[in-house]
């Protein structure tokens, strides 16, 4: 009798399939050999199921060349067309390639410095994209469009920050016009939390709801609206602003110029500060994580964010009424050190409703909701006949 039965021979095959088509997503192409290594798969193995796969279409091979031997290169296949997502955030930048049909093809991520300068990123996106087409054997043409997120609002007339001083080394550069001249496509630019609310308004849990809001804990604090089906940005771009909303009149200074935003008091400066003199010089990931394990001390600054936060969306829910609330960032993965008193306050500061509100509910897609937030934009924004027939 054979030590694996046909069941477990099934869930193997299984295993190590999904293993080849996540190594190909995450490293964008590699050939057969290079699969192997990645996987720790024997090359027969990844031979074998690299033929089914393509085969059945989920990937492709094309000639290539390594160490001066021919060799092939697997990719995913892509249907015509190719979009461009990019994640800017406080202390990291995500670049994913989809197909038009939402197909991941490529991502990659790097650090990036505190206060970091737009024209060192912006030249860092625009190598990573280069490299990353190259990688799964496509041409620059073949790229329909492309949406950057940010961590603050943009002003629809300009194009540039809307509030001074929250992206210091941004607020004057036109960025979607700096990126579409390099990469000679389409260029959106969008607050982060906008495109974390399109994500769940579209595919999502608010998906079948016409009202939604999108609350962004992360390094700075915000929200996106929707709004009978549409993303709402307000006359200047800064709707759903919540980080930048009083909530201490004696409070510290902010990046924007007031005193005692939310964001002062919410923000990873604010949840850092209070620890240091215990800590030392603790970051803002390492107080979640603690938090998350049970440490008395950074369970309680993390449990009063939650809680003031909620307390500060509660007065949003008075005026948008949303059927479902979705929340997201880092703040979300210190689970239900954060989520309770989050949920807790807004049950207790918003109006009683006949109908009960629904419980705020973490976001859909995880880490990925403003890179697929960022895929639909473009999409969306995009020429249908171009998505019809590509730029091939």
């Amino acid at each position: 009798m054979s030590r694996w039965s046909s069941g477990s021979q099934s869930g193997l095959r299984e295993a190590n399939t999904a293993k080849i088509v996540d190594a190909v997503k995450r490293f964008g192409g590699l050939t057969q050999v290079e699969l192997a290594e990645a996987t720790t798969l024997s090359t027969a193995t990844v031979s074998a199921i690299v033929k089914e796969l393509s085969l059945s279409g989920l990937v492709e091979t094309h000639p290539t060349s390594r160490s001066g031997r021919r060799a092939q290169l697997v990719t995913i296949a892509r249907r015509a067309g190719l979009v461009a997502a990019v994640h800017i955030g406080s202390r990291s930048m995500r670049v994913r390639l989809n197909d038009v049909g939402q197909s991941v093809l490529a991502d990659r991520s790097m650090p990036l410095p505190a206060d970091h300068a737009e024209d060192t990123v912006l030249d860092r996106i625009t190598l990573l994209i280069i490299e990353m087409l190259d990688m799964i054997a496509a041409q620059a043409d073949e790229l329909i469009g492309l949406c950057i997120a940010i961590p603050a609002p943009i002003d629809p007339d300009t194009g540039l920050v809307a509030y001074p001083g929250v992206m210091r080394r941004w607020e004057s550069q036109p960025i979607a016009a700096v990126v579409e001249q390099r990469l000679g496509c389409p260029v959106l630019v969008e607050k982060d939390a906008n495109l974390a609310a399109l994500a769940e308004a579209t595919l999502g849990t608010a998906r079948d709801v016409a009202d939604s809001l999108f609350i962004n804990a992360s390094y700075t604090t915000s929200a996106g609206m929707i709004i009978d089906s549409r993303l709402y940005r307000g006359r200047g771009g800064t709707a759903g602003e919540i980080g930048h909303v009083q909530v201490d009149p004696a409070g510290s200074i902010c990046p924007c110029g007031q005193r005692g935003c939310l964001e002062t008091v919410v923000g990873a400066e604010a949840v850092t500060a209070p620890l240091r003199a215990a800590y030392g010089q603790v970051t803002f990931k390492d107080v979640i994580a603690r938090a998350a394990a049970g440490d008395p001390g950074c369970a309680r600054v993390v449990s009063d964010a939650g809680a003031t936060l909620g307390r500060v969306v509660a007065g949003v829910c008075q005026t948008l009424d949303p059927e479902i609330i979705t929340i997201g960032g880092e703040l979300t993965d210190a689970g239900p050190v954060f989520l309770l008193p989050f949920g807790a306050a807004l049950r207790e500061h918003a109006p009683q409703r006949r109908a009960p509100r629904r419980e705020p509910i973490p976001a859909s897609f995880g880490k990925d909701t403003v890179l697929v937030g960022a895929t639909i934009h473009i999409l969306q924004s995009t020429d249908p006949s171009q998505l019809l027939e590509g730029r091939s």
